[in-house]
This record gives C-alpha cells, structure tokens and sequence, in this order.
C-alpha cells in the first residue's frame, strides 16, 4: 500500500509562484511514475505533470513552459514548481503514483489564483 499526501497549496496573485510537494510513504520506489493532475468541480481531472522513472517529463499543453516537476527518489517525493500562474490554473491538484496496474492518489491540495 503507497499512502500520498500533498502539500503547498494556498493563495497566489496572478503571476506568482507555488511549490507543490507529494510525500509518498508505504511500499513505493524509484520506478513508479509521478504525475500531478488537477481537477475543478464539475470537470473531468486533468494531467498537468509526469515524470517517469527514468527522469522523462511530460506536460499538460497549458502548464508548458510555467511549471516544472522534479522527483527524489531518495525521500520518495515529487515536486511540482508553478510559475507565472493565472487565475485558470485554479484547482485542486492532486499526486498519482502509478506502477504497473497499481495506482495511488492524495486526497488533493486546493490552489487558488486570484487578486
């Protein structure tokens, strides 16, 4: 079992910055991709993030160029960098752990864009 809790979230004015972070603790290691994705009421959950165990990274086409996720392996965390955020970036974003047919999330991090 891999339990999954996010932290970071909170208010930001247009145009700054937050770091998210996912602390994985359980059974997980190094080969299980991490990906962050978001999700507002009403809407399907969007993938923002991955990174794969061989350090391959893959974007949402609305987070390319503003956000950045990064892992470590030694701490069983993953990170999520988010800059120049806009008021449409608001959402609960959420940690995933995938392994072969073995998928974990975090219960989310609520991240608010707005003046």
């Amino acid at each position: 079992q891999v339990q999954l809790v996010e932290s970071g979230g909170g208010l930001v004015q247009p145009g700054g910055s937050l770091r998210l972070s996912c602390a994985a603790s359980g059974r997980i290691s190094g080969l299980y991709v991490m990906s962050w994705y978001r999700q507002s009421l009403g809407e399907e959950r969007e993938l923002v993030a991955a990174i794969y165990p061989n350090g391959i990274t893959k974007y949402g086409d609305s987070v390319k160029g503003r956000f950045t996720i990064s892992r470590d392996k030694a701490q069983n965390s993953a990170h999520l960098q988010m800059d120049s955020l806009a008021p449409e970036d608001t959402d609960v974003y959420y940690c995933r752990a995938v392994w072969g047919s073995m998928s974990y999330w975090g219960k989310g991090t609520l991240v608010t864009v707005s003046s």
